[in-house]
Parts: structure tokens; C-alpha cells; sequence
């Protein structure tokens, strides 16, 4: 059982979870998940289908009952009530707004439902699409708005109650991918300048880490990682970490020892990457090396190891480079790619502070 956040570091949480356990028909869903997420953090939940990221949205909101464990918002259980008294805001992909009525009357919904006078619930209803920039759409319906203008809709309507959290269950995944990346930015704007605390569940990596405070990496009904995005790049936790959100190489070969608590892993004539501290390096071990940290030259006497795909990625170009277990990603800057085309023979290697040795999974 991990927790997800040292509870020293929380100075407020609105959310805590704590031992949670959920299972269908006999089957875990969850397997024991602790999370603490500070007032105003915006946490996003990563990983493959199944893993479980759903389940704990849906059992934070009160759609599911968990076996066992306790959910606690500001300080207060909410494990056993229900989803309506528990003011979460919710924003699901599918939006859920209901199709005959109004964008107006789809933000204020909620309102309503807990008893608001139709002044304030309207008047309320305006500010919250005037902040998703909604305000001359008030009186079309759900059709006759485009996905993105759909999404703003959902939003409004979470944020209209003035939640103690936000709830977001992949709600960009029905955009195309220019406009995900437009609501990307503004969703975050507007939370931050909002303050609301916010969960965000997603299986796009690169939608984590351009959103997300910290992330919470899943993986059969556990919490395997949890960090800032620079913090998982930088150092994963496993072999399978490091490759779900892709953060560099993973080297398979034969380490020996190069002095103390040193070891040299071999790949190639000339190519060689070094590691500190590794104590029983020898067995089941993979290097991890970030891409942007592996060092390329040309091989000057033609033995070395082969380029064999080029990616241009805009700023930089993403060199391949081939050897007997695998390969080597690098980035080498534009200007400097045309030195290294497909067959071109090079040496790589590492800075040893750059290195590190991860038990294999």
C-alpha cells in the first residue's frame, strides 16, 4: 500500500483516501489506494484501461461503495452519502447534458436541484458561462453547439455549485486533437484561477503532464507512482513506469563492475553507459538514461552502432539507434541532425549521474 502524498507536505487537504478497497462481483478493482490531494492541486490519474482510475473517480463521487477504506472532503467522511450531498462537481466525456433544454437551463440544473430561487440560480448560471465564455449561447441547445462549446456547457454546470472538488472523467476525449489541446490550456487556466480542487482521470500521457500538479500513475488497482511530471521523467519508479509515460530508455545487457559500487553496461564498439550506487547489479537490473541525456558522436573509424529511424519532432530530430538488445533513443538539435542519417555509425554514452539502475518488472 503506497500513500500518495506525505502527509507533512499537505498543509490543507480536501481530499483523503484512505484504504480503499473495492471489488465487482468478487473481482478487485482497487486494491488499498491512499491519496491526499491539497486545496486547490490539480491531480490527474494515469494509466492503462482497466487499472482502476475510473472506479476510484466514480467511488470518490458515491457511484460505487467501496468494502472497505473512507473518503473524507475537507475533513469530512462522505463514504455513505450519497453522490448529490457530497457537492462534487462532475464532468464526464460523454458531457450528459440533457438534450431539450437550454444551455442556461443545463448549467443551472444543479442549482435547482438543491433548492436555489430561479433568480439566483440564473443569475449564478450567467456567471458560470460567462467564465467558459459562454455567455451568447444561453438560449441554444446542446445541438447546436459544437464539442468544445459542449464541454464548456458541462463545466459551467460543475462549476455553478461551487464544488469542494471537481471531478473530470476523460472529458476531452471526444475532441479532436487541436481542440484538446486548446481545452487543455484553458481548462487549466480557469482552474487555477478558480482555485478548485481538481481530479482529472485520463489515459493520454502527454495530457497529464501538460495539466497535471502531480500525477497519480495506476496500475492494476494500485498506485505504483506518484509525482510532478518533471519527477517522473526524471525518475520512474520501474521499467514499466518509465515506459508507460514514456520517459527514456530502458538498456538490457551485461553489467560488470567498474570499481566501487560502480558498474559499466557495454552495448556496443565504443558505446558504454556508466551507473553509481547499485548494489547487486548484476542480476535483474535495466538501465534507465533519459533520451535528451544520452550523448551521440560520430563512430570516426565506421565501428559503431547503426542509426535506424529519424523523427523530426519540430526543435529537434529523434535518432534510433540499434544494438544487439535493443535500442537507444536520443534528440539531437536540428541543425545538428543531418550529420546522422539512417545508417550512419555512432557511439552513445551518458553522463553516470544521468544513469540509473531500475529492478526489472
Amino acid at each position: 500500500m503506497m500513500t500518495a502524498r506525505d502527509p507533512q507536505q499537505v498543509e490543507a487537504s480536501a481530499l483523503e483516501v484512505a484504504d480503499l478497497h473495492l471489488s465487482y462481483g468478487g473481482t478487485p478493482a482497487l486494491k488499498g489506494i491512499d491519496l491526499e490531494v491539497g486545496r486547490g492541486e490539480f491531480v490527474a490519474l494515469l494509466g492503462p484501461s482497466g487499472c482502476g482510475k475510473t472506479s476510484l473517480l466514480r467511488a470518490i463521487a458515491g457511484f460505487v461503495h467501496p468494502q472497505q477504506g473512507s473518503v473524507r472532503l475537507n475533513g469530512h467522511d462522505v463514504a455513505r452519502l450519497p453522490p448529490r450531498l457530497r457537492n462534487i462537481g462532475l464532468v464526464f466525456q460523454s458531457y450528459a447534458l440533457f438534450p431539450h433544454m437550454s444551455v442556461i437551463d443545463n448549467v443551472r440544473f444543479g442549482l435547482e436541484c438543491r433548492g436555489v430561487a430561479q433568480g439566483e440560480s440564473v443569475e449564478r448560471a450567467k456567471q458560470a458561462m460567462a467564465l467558459v465564455g459562454l455567455s451568447a449561447f444561453a438560449v441554444r441547445l446542446p445541438r447546436e453547439l459544437s464539442g468544445g462549446q459542449q464541454q464548456r456547457v458541462a463545466l459551467a454546470r460543475a462549476l455553478v455549485i461551487e464544488p469542494d472538488l471537481l471531478l473530470l472523467d476523460e472529458p476531452l476525449g471526444a475532441l479532436d486533437k487541436r481542440l484538446r489541446v486548446q481545452m487543455q490550456s484553458e481548462l487549466k487556466a480557469l482552474q487555477r484561477r478558480l482555485g478548485v480542487t481538481a481530479v482529472f482521470v485520463t489515459h493520454d500521457q502527454e495530457e497529464a503532464m501538460s495539466m497535471a500538479d502531480r500525477i497519480v500513475v495506476m496500475r492494476n488497482g494500485m498506485i505504483v507512482q506518484v509525482g510532478a511530471p518533471e519527477e517522473l521523467f526524471a525518475n520512474p519508479v520501474s521499467p514499466w513506469v518509465c515506459d508507460f509515460v514514456g520517459a527514456g530508455n530502458l538498456l538490457r545487457g551485461a553489467l560488470v563492475s567498474a570499481g566501487p559500487q560502480r558498474y559499466r553496461m557495454e552495448i556496443g564498439p565504443g558505446s558504454a553507459f556508466e551507473v553509481e550506487g547499485a548494489s547487486g547489479a548484476g542480476q535483474g537490473r535495466v538501465l534507465f538514461v533519459a533520451a535528451d541525456r544520452v550523448r551521440i558522436e560520430l563512430a570516426a573509424d565506421g565501428a559503431g552502432l547503426p542509426v535506424t529511424a529519424r523523427r523530426f519532432l519540430g526543435l529537434s530530430v529523434e535518432l534510433t539507434i540499434g544494438y544487439a538488445d535493443g535500442v537507444v533513443v536520443t534528440q539531437v538539435p536540428v541543425d545538428a541532425s543531418a550529420q546522422y542519417p539512417i545508417g550512419a555509425q555512432v557511439r552513445v554514452s551518458a553522463d553516470q549521474r544521468d544513469c540509473r539502475l531500475l529492478a526489472d518488472d
